[in-house]
């Protein structure tokens, strides 16, 4: 018999095997709206109390935080008693985009067809983002059956009505055109024979909008974008990262203060707008969690806009991906794609029963794992980390042998370099922290009401998809917002006077966290993780 398991999972993959034919052929129920809201107070981590606090200073006092996000803002600058001539310019640029991903790469394209002079600076490589690591997709209303209207209503219902309507507009709207310029420059995406592209559900669609390049759809865009950046020419500051913003004396953005990660040197970035797009937070481990995102996601952007005096918003809010590794432990926290359930297989638990419909939204999807394993229907790995099936050998029986090698083919081999044969056992999955739901506050054009020319694009915005996204809507979101900024801060550009730049934010957020006796001993941004080997 295959037993790629301990003995103990293997007998619960007997009872997930011994209840699959009915499961088959009975699909789980969706909950009622009532059964979702009791089912994330009791189980969502967002609503662990224990698990924030409150922040004390800045445009957000008062608001609460994730413990770990409220320990950097109530920490001091890196640069705060260094001696840096910010007069001594180094980069002289029209825009200047914080961030290598896939916002900003989608930026600085647009930035430079607009003709601006645009300078990409980005604290790894360009590409190492959240955006290569996306496997399920990408949602654009843009066949028969469907509308940007229908888009909006997903969106907003699945994000609890909190988004910024303007925002979820543009999303929605644009969406149609991000597809096809994405294609015009050349992403594989899945189609038919005909040319026709492929699309499936994903979790809280109520259209088959998904559009993908099998499981590895981020870091095809990303692939995509990146060599247009380098194409065009675009300069590229790779290994550097801003570590303050400049303002000038009309409170205006200036630029920003550079770090060269290898050696430690300051340099200065004069500008006229600047975008920060420097995704996400989840090597922050918020509760402890694993985490699918890349190394550099250390909530920088948050950090450099708000001790500018530029508020946040929802950032006590994060998407835990109902579908992380459990097993085996040398991966685990790794994203497994919400196209896995897209095409066919179900959240069952120890007891083989599928206890929760598997294209739920990712929160309560999220939460109905961990109920199952609070309430002792997991299934226990050698590690400790408990877990529930992801039923994949259904995927199969549903679509066909070859489908998941034809269809999730990064999921596949993943498993398979740890001798799991995903065809013929299931997975083990627990959540894992994957998005950033919160970030800076942004009007219907990117720009910050409260900082003149600083635009955001990308996870580190916040607003667009209210307390919870749906699948396939941060693609959408880094190309829809990323483009939009590029233009957007290029026109701004052309009008745009600089005065003197300063620093003058730094000491009087730092008086301000005296005056509130508040001392982390820290410094921020993180700019790696605290595990980090070498970190300055």
């Amino acid at each position: 018999m295959y037993a790629p398991y301990p003995e103990n999972m293997m007998e619960s993959i007997k009872k997930v095997e011994a209840t699959r034919a009915e499961r088959m052929s009975t699909e789980p129920r969706r909950l009622t709206a009532d059964e979702k809201d009791a089912l994330l107070k009791e189980f969502h981590p967002d609503y662990n109390p224990d698990a924030f606090a409150e922040i004390k200073v800045g445009p957000n006092k008062g608001e609460k935080a994730p413990l770990e996000l409220a320990n950097i803002l109530h920490s001091t600058s890196r640069i705060l008693n260094e001696d840096i001539d910010i007069t001594k310019v180094d980069y002289d640029v029209d825009v200047l985009v914080i961030g290598g991903g896939g916002a900003g790469s989608s930026c600085a394209i647009e930035a430079h067809n607009a003709g601006a002079n645009v300078m990409i600076v980005t604290k790894l490589r360009i590409g190492d983002a959240n955006t290569m690591m996306a496997e399920g997709g990408i949602q654009a209303a843009d066949k028969e059956n469907d509308s940007p209207v229908q888009h909006y209503l997903d969106c907003f219902g699945g994000g609890h009505f909190a988004a910024r309507p303007e925002l979820v507009k543009r999303l929605v709207m644009e969406a149609p055109d991000a597809i096809k310029w994405l294609n015009e420059l050349g992403v594989e995406f899945d189609k038919e024979e005909d040319g026709r592209m492929i699309t499936t559900h994903g979790g809280g669609t109520s259209r088959k909008r998904m559009h993908a390049a099998k499981d590895y759809s981020g870091s095809e865009i990303m692939r995509t974008v990146r060599d247009e950046v380098l194409n065009l020419g675009i300069p590229v500051i790779e290994f550097t990262s801003a570590v303050e913003l400049l303002k000038d004396e009309k409170g205006q953005a200036a630029g920003a203060v550079l770090v060269n990660m290898e050696t430690g040197d300051y340099s200065v970035a004069r500008a006229k707008t600047v975008v920060i797009a420097t995704g996400g937070a989840g090597r922050m481990h918020y509760q402890g969690f694993p985490t699918s995102n890349h190394y550099g996601a250390t909530a920088d952007g948050l950090i450099l806009g708000y001790r500018a005096g530029a508020p946040l918003l929802y950032q006590d809010s994060i998407q835990y991906h109902p579908t992380g590794v459990a097993h085996p432990v040398q991966i685990q926290g790794a994203l497994v794609t919400e196209k896995v359930r897209s095409v066919g297989a179900q959240l069952v638990n120890a007891e083989g029963e599928a206890y929760i419909h598997p294209l739920e939204t990712r929160d309560v999807n999220a939460s109905g794992v961990i109920r199952e394993c609070s309430e002792g229907r997991g299934v226990e790995a050698p590690s400790g980390q408990k877990g529930v099936w992801l039923d994949t050998p259904m995927i199969e029986l549903l679509g066909g042998e070859g489908t998941i090698e034809k269809r999730i083919p990064a999921m596949f081999r993943m498993y398979m370099n740890y001798g799991i044969d995903m065809r013929k056992v299931p997975i083990l999955i627990y959540p894992t922290l994957h998005y950033q739901n919160g970030g800076l506050e942004i009007n219907g054009d990117g720009f910050t009401n409260a900082i003149p020319n600083l635009l955001v694009a990308g996870e580190a915005a916040g607003g667009i998809h209210g307390r919870n996204r749906l699948m396939g809507n941060s693609l959408l979101d880094v190309i829809v917002f990323g483009r939009n900024a590029g233009k957007k801060a290029a026109a701004k550009a052309k009008e745009v006077e600089l005065g003197t730049p300063n620093l003058d934010h730094l000491k009087a957020y730092a008086d301000e966290l005296n005056a509130a006796s508040v001392d982390t001993g820290d410094v921020s941004p993180l700019l790696l993780p605290r595990y980090a080997r070498h970190e300055r």
